[in-house]
């Protein structure tokens, strides 16, 4: 097996200290590739990065007309989110909407991702429960879909229930890849995930940016999740995330999603591509600017916009820049095509 290019490198002081490898794939919705980088028919697990494709299964079931899902829900279900106070409480409004308490979330509990929501919990002696789980709002779409469906609600994670077919399927045709019989695992929050090419991955997300080769239904159910994503982009992560601050500065011109182990996707529908990539070592500092090069080269960033967003800066504890996380000489190169794209 042949190693995967280096997407990015890390440097501090006079020389670079670390150096990511990973693979990219930018594909149009016929299926034409534009751009790769690394192997990217090697099979990756997408984890959430897939969860705006997830999403649309909310909306193909019945359950956001039944339970008058919102923007603010439809961003949730895409989300991971940092657990702050808005989007804690739109989980647990979401729930009693639908007759359920927090413990019908069975993706466990975690600390809220900043210190200061934590600190916060701390100070009022509670403890997290599943709804500050970062794929909270994720679960109460699966939890949407089975209660309006009539469906158990207990065991809705289990690969065989039929939330999660229901699910694994609408990804493998997005992504015209069956995922039958491919590698499969448990993720962080406990559904099941599937080994997928990247390739497949980024044409999904092609897809689900402009609707070609689906039916009027789920094109109508894909913009829906699109929009949302670009209306409420705090709901979709949180505050100081790359995915809500790219989004912002996007503007409606794109939606990118991180996935845990270095995964990021996005969709730019005004070029009708999708984008996925996966960093090897999982480094999330890594996918984050890989992803801002990306964009960059098809023109969706302004040059201000892709100094905050491609590259940052490294700070010791005491805030002062030490050295800085860019995309590799080579790697920028390989970027051009998309810049000429862009342009022609």
């Amino acid at each position: 097996m042949s190693m995967n290019p280096v997407l990015v490198e890390v440097t501090r002081g006079d020389m670079v200290e670390s150096r990511h490898r990973g693979a990219i794939a930018v594909v149009r919705a016929n299926g034409q590739t534009m751009l790769t980088v690394g192997d990217t028919h090697r099979l990756v697990y997408p984890r959430s990065a897939i969860k705006p494709l997830q999403a649309i299964y909310a909306i193909e079931s019945g359950a956001a007309e039944a339970f008058n899902l919102t923007d603010v829900e439809l961003a949730l279900a895409c989300a991971s989110h940092n657990g702050e106070p808005e989007h804690v409480s739109t989980v647990m409004a979401w729930l009693a909407r639908l007759g359920l308490g927090q413990e019908a979330l069975e993706c466990g509990a975690h600390a809220p991702r900043r210190e200061a929501d934590w600190a916060a919990l701390v100070e009022q002696n509670l403890s997290p429960g599943p709804a500050h789980n970062n794929c909270s709002g994720k679960h109460c779409g699966f939890l949407s879909s089975a209660r309006h469906l009539g469906l158990a609600t207990e065991g809705y994670i289990l690969k065989e229930h039929p939330i999660q077919q229901a699910v694994l399927g609408l990804v493998g045709e997005m992504a015209d890849f069956s995922l039958d019989n491919t590698p499969g695992g448990i993720d962080g929050c406990g559904i099941p995930v599937a080994g997928i090419p990247l390739e497949s991955v980024s044409l999904a997300f092609a897809r689900f940016a402009t609707g070609a080769g689906l039916d009027s239904r789920r094109q109508a159910a894909a913009q829906r999740i699109y929009q949302a994503m670009v209306r409420e982009p705090f709901m979709v992560a949180g505050s100081e995330r790359w995915c809500t601050q790219a989004m912002q500065a996007g503007n409606g011109a794109f939606i990118v999603k991180t996935g845990a182990e270095g995964v990021y996707c996005g969709a730019v529908p005004e070029i009708g591509v999708g984008i996925a990539l996966k960093i090897d070592d999982g480094a999330s500092r890594a996918a984050e600017c890989a992803m801002g090069a990306v964009l960059s080269g098809l023109g969706c960033l302004t040059k201000e916009q892709s100094s905050d967003l491609v590259g940052s800066a490294i700070l010791n504890v005491a805030g002062r820049k030490v050295g800085e996380i860019f995309p590799q000489e080579e790697f920028r190169t390989q970027l051009m095509p998309l810049i000429e794209f862009k342009s022609a």
